[in-house]
């Protein structure tokens, strides 16, 4: 079920993202690592360093984990139940569920044909919702919401604006190693690009897909080889004080003094914190492996679930700001329904694990799911075991795409500014997105907005929305977007 595809109907793969979409390509590990000289990259960075030192993980947000699905991936109905103005529950015609996927023994309006223990609404058979509850307790799931928002995106294509982790960066997320990572050297750190107006050269992602890669982001040097932690510690915190009392008797700008005095105080926490590697290493997290482990060691042998590892790893405990998840495959129009439900299953897998992965390390956590387009049903049912009698996926389709985005709260599940708002946009009857149903039910980059948007509202930081993002294209009259009520105070 992991072949590659091999689509009659499509252009022979040409580019990188042509192979990841089919998944005939995965990334090799290339990492950058971050320099402390990168305070000095731009106005931003100065007005930060003298302001305060901010060396908290993920600069007091909520960690951010994004999903990149390759090539098109089912979303609306089959997996993230959707209906008309209504909201999730305001059903579709039989056609138009027929088109989604599901079958007239399988209409959302049957019984026992819809679970909402995440919150928002799947179906009942969602081989996302599958995944998630391979991966996750009960006790996780009654702490996590979510909201679907109907929206078209081009097909089989990685120029979709899509990719929201910069201006996740602009609203205040930042790592305490890393800003952002990704598992795609790319731009954006996966397969769909970011809005342009939203891009930072100085936050690329640095690319982050398997746990040596995690471990190689940190080289405290010798010394943290040759002494123990604490006494490399307290040799760092000496010269932070020599330099300190040399600082005394310069002459420099106080912004370039605070720069320099930040640099120590960073190298000294930096050995402070990983004079260990082992701390960062995933394989060495007993929440992520070993008995006890979220994930088997037969599971992180494939590189789906090592990348996952690696990006929650960092991402979860606030060492990145945010990160990027690419799946590579998800073009999975093949004439069957089994390959879909095989890689839907997985991806829910890797979801469900960084949800449960927040759980047991007591952090809130917003996920991001997407991919680029979507695909539709003619009606004709695949019958084998993984096919499950559902309708065969034959081709793109536009129009029936659709994200959604999972927030867990380990203080209880967050509420919604309305029920109305577990859904935003919605479909027609026929299974279509109703393009005129929101501002970004037909513009990329408006949706990725949203997203921040949303983001920022947890943390009741909507009055700074234009403020982060001054190009934006929402306005500010934004209210009928924002699903989810405030989870965390706004860092100082």
């Amino acid at each position: 079920m992991n072949r590659p595809l091999r689509h009659e109907n499509h252009k022979r793969p040409i580019t990188r993202r042509d192979f990841l979409a089919q998944g005939f390509l995965s990334g090799a590990a290339l990492i950058v690592t971050p320099s402390l000289f990168g305070l000095f990259r731009s106005q931003a960075a100065y007005a930060q360093a003298a302001a305060q030192c901010n060396l908290s993980n993920g600069a007091g947000r909520i960690p951010f984990v994004c999903f990149d699905l390759a090539g098109g991936a089912n979303i609306a109905g089959s997996n993230v139940l959707v209906g008309g103005p209504g909201g999730q529950l305001d059903l579709l015609s039989p056609a138009g569920y027929e088109k989604l996927g599901l079958p007239s023994t399988l209409l959302p309006s049957l019984p026992g044909q819809v679970n909402t223990e995440l919150g928002l609404a799947f179906h009942a058979d969602s081989a996302f919702l599958r995944g998630i509850l391979s991966k996750t307790s009960a006790a996780t799931r009654a702490n996590v919401n979510g909201a679907v928002i109907c929206a078209r995106s081009e097909n089989d294509t990685g120029n979709n604006p899509h990719n929201p982790m910069y201006g996740i960066n602009k609203a205040g997320a930042d790592g305490n190693l890393v800003t952002l990572i990704g598992t795609e050297p790319s731009d954006s750190g996966g397969n769909s690009v970011a809005p342009m107006a939203m891009i930072d050269p100085t936050a690329r992602p640095v690319k982050v897909d398997r746990p040596s890669d995690v471990t190689g982001l940190v080289d405290t040097g010798r010394l943290a080889q040759l002494l123990a932690p604490q006494d490399a510690t307290a040799v760092m915190a000496a010269v932070e004080q020599i330099s300190e009392a040399k600082l005394q008797h310069m002459t420099e700008d106080v912004i370039v003094e605070q720069l320099i005095r930040c640099s120590y105080v960073e190298s000294t926490s930096l050995v402070a914190t990983f004079g260990n590697p082992a701390l960062l290493d995933p394989l060495a997290d007993p929440d992520i492996t070993g008995a006890t482990g979220i994930f088997s060691n037969a599971e992180l042998n494939q590189d789906k679930f090592r990348k996952t590892a690696s990006v929650m790893k960092l991402a979860v405990n606030g060492f990145a700001g945010a990160g990027t998840i690419e799946f590579g495959g998800y073009d999975y129009h093949d004439g069957t329904r089994a390959t879909g439900e095989v890689r839907d299953f997985e991806a829910g897998q890797a979801m469900g694990a960084v949800l449960e992965y927040a759980a047991r390390r007591g952090q809130q956590l917003m996920l991001y799911v997407f991919s680029d387009g979507s695909l539709d049903s003619d009606g004709s049912l695949d019958n084998s075991a993984d096919g499950r009698g559902k309708g065969r996926w034959r081709g793109d389709n536009q129009s029936t795409a659709a994200v959604f985005m999972l927030v867990y709260d380990p203080a209880g599940r967050p509420q919604l500014t309305s029920p109305l708002r577990q859904q935003l946009g919605y479909y027609r009857m026929s299974g279509d997105v109703e393009t005129a149903s929101s501002p970004i039910a037909n513009n990329v980059t408006l949706l990725a907005e949203a997203v921040v948007l949303n983001y920022m509202a947890l943390h009741d930081d909507v009055g700074r929305f234009t403020a982060a993002l001054p190009t934006q294209g929402l306005g500010t009259n934004v209210d009928n977007l924002i699903a989810f009520a405030p989870i965390r105070p706004t860092p100082p």
